[in-house]
């Protein structure tokens, strides 16, 4: 049996729900919870040293420990749907849009929140070393997620999903960064049309509610 090592309150848990969800695949779920700091403690780090979430267990007994391992050994495991794309140029492109919804998408929410929030000090990164919050860092990541969003619209513009008329794993990314967006107070609003318009879309499916 597959396992999942997931928190229902975080956003890259939530991604590799969405892909498990979209894959069809039957897995368990153990909760961790990340507000008591369970991820630190002893018996978690065995399981994954990086103390993050999600971590999956997979039947041959191998442990993926972040979503990039995640994604790939399930689109190659499962390979229907496809959600990385099926020709080198649509693999090539997702990947890249992917990336860009980590990367101007979910990094700049999580530097907002982890050097803003006061319940973070001393916790601005994830994982099993303690570094301190730099204010500016949070500032500089509000102002990402506003032109983030500006950039996911405009993409959006022209096309059904991110990568045109295919659902893939750069929109769940995008869709998970544009909902944890909230919890620094962002959302999208009438600036951002083509991303309401595409948030109601995957809202019709059932794997975003995972």
């Amino acid at each position: 049996m597959i396992t999942l090592y997931d928190c229902a309150t975080a956003p890259n848990p939530r991604r590799a729900r969405i892909f498990l969800a979209e894959k069809g695949v039957t897995h368990e779920t153990v909760p961790i919870d990340l507000r008591t700091g369970e991820q630190l403690q002893p018996a978690y780090r065995r399981i994954n040293p990086n103390c993050t979430v999600p971590a999956l267990r997979v039947e041959e007994g191998l442990i993926l420990t972040d979503n990039a391992s995640i994604a790939a050994y399930l689109e190659a495991r499962f390979q229907d749907p496809p959600l990385m794309g099926r020709t080198p140029r649509e693999k090539a492109d997702i990947a890249s849009l992917n990336w860009r919804m980590e990367f101007d998408g979910l990094m700049p929410i999580a530097e907002a929140l982890r050097n803003g929030s006061p319940a973070m000090a001393d916790r601005a990164l994830p994982g099993p070393v303690n570094y301190a919050q730099i204010p500016e860092l949070a500032q500089r990541g509000l102002a990402r997620t506003q032109h983030f969003l500006e950039m996911l619209d405009a993409l959006l513009a022209q096309r059904r999903y991110l990568a045109g008329d295919v659902f893939s794993v750069a929109d769940i990314t995008a869709v998970v960064a544009v909902d944890f967006a909230r919890i620094v107070k962002i959302k999208p609003d009438e600036r951002h049309p083509h991303v309401l318009r595409w948030r109601a879309l995957l809202a019709e499916r059932a794997s975003i509610s995972a």
